[in-house]
């Protein structure tokens, strides 16, 4: 059980790293966008 909570809890780090590291290089600014096109041309307005 100890061994499976520490994998779990190497994971999440490991995760949370990741998601800081994309923020961090401007990846979500580039999903923001992309999402900000896509949802345009379905209502219709670009």
């Amino acid at each position: 059980m100890r061994k499976k909570n520490l994998i779990f809890a190497l994971l999440i780090i490991v995760s949370v790293g990741f998601i800081v590291l994309g923020i961090v290089n401007g990846g979500a600014l580039d999903v923001l966008a992309k999402a900000v096109r896509i949802c345009s041309e379905c209502i219709g307005i670009g």
